[in-house]
């Protein structure tokens, strides 16, 4: 069974064509899927340009069409509005186009099932705050949060965790200085040690959610055959752009008094 998974939760846009065997249990370096092909390129600013041509791409170096494709995996976030609302419009209409279940998965998952031991995932929420969740052997220990570095910090280090992985750790490394980065996530082969492929920053800074990694959190829904809800954001917060005012209304006695001296409390001479 052929998937093909994106995330563009962070400054990473990822796409990820994967071939999904046998039901296998969801752990720490092993799973089900076989990675056909893979993108992955860092660029914030381009998502909206890059995503539909690396699927593309994935596609024709497996040498699949989009037909053989027989679900999709879209991480949901946690993430910026803008750049999460990219994968989730592509990759839905490219599943809805398909007559095929587009899945949605937290988007910290895709690099916390790839960790082993208590480890921090930190990605950029911008505002001078980060996108967290704390995970035990690959396994989320509560939901995803957002909250200042310094406090994030303070949370991971009450809780016994002293390694960290994910873009967010780059940003802000005076908070997150006491503690050992994680430079490659266990059992997935497609992502590249902290360095060129990523944002410059502290080991580890340059792993983002790996779509492999999300078909192993969906696949066994996908392999049930069980329809999945609709793609519900994890934005944890409002957008930026704040929705505009409605008109201010203006009463009988304000429109009377507008061109009313004495009424405006004037003095006429």
């Amino acid at each position: 069974m052929l998937v093909l998974a994106l995330d563009t939760s962070t400054a990473a846009c990822t796409v990820a064509l994967v071939e999904l065997g046998a039901p296998a249990s969801v752990a720490v370096g092993s799973g089900p899927e076989r990675v056909l092909a893979q993108r992955c390129v860092w660029d914030a600013r381009r998502h909206g340009e890059l995503l539909a041509p690396m699927m593309s791409a994935v596609l024709t170096e497996a040498r699949v069409r989009p037909p053989d494709v027989a679900a999709v995996v879209v991480g949901v976030g946690p993430g910026p509005f803008t750049s999460l609302r990219v994968g989730m419009v592509t990759g839905s209409a490219f599943a809805a186009a398909l007559g095929i279940p587009a899945h949605g998965v937290c988007s910290l998952d895709g690099i916390g099932l790839g960790t082993a031991g208590p480890v921090g995932v930190v990605t950029d929420a911008r505002r001078r705050e980060v996108f967290w969740a704390r995970y035990q052997d690959g396994a989320r220990q509560g939901e995803p949060a957002v909250g200042a570095p310094a406090a994030v910090a303070a949370d991971l280090l009450a809780a016994g965790v002293r390694r960290v992985v994910g873009p967010g750790v780059a940003l802000y490394p005076e908070a997150f200085a006491s503690f050992e980065p994680v430079t490659r996530l266990v059992g997935e082969s497609g992502q590249p040690d902290a360095g060129p492929a990523g944002p410059a920053g502290p080991a580890g800074a340059s792993i983002c959610p790996a779509p492999p990694l999300l078909v192993r959190v969906a696949a066994a829904a996908i392999l049930d055959g069980r329809a999945p809800g609709p793609l519900v954001p994890l934005y944890l917060r409002r957008p930026d752009a704040a929705e505009p005012r409605p008109p201010k209304t203006v009463t009988a006695a304000t429109e009377a008094g507008a061109g009313d001296p004495a009424a405006a409390g004037a003095t006429v001479g």
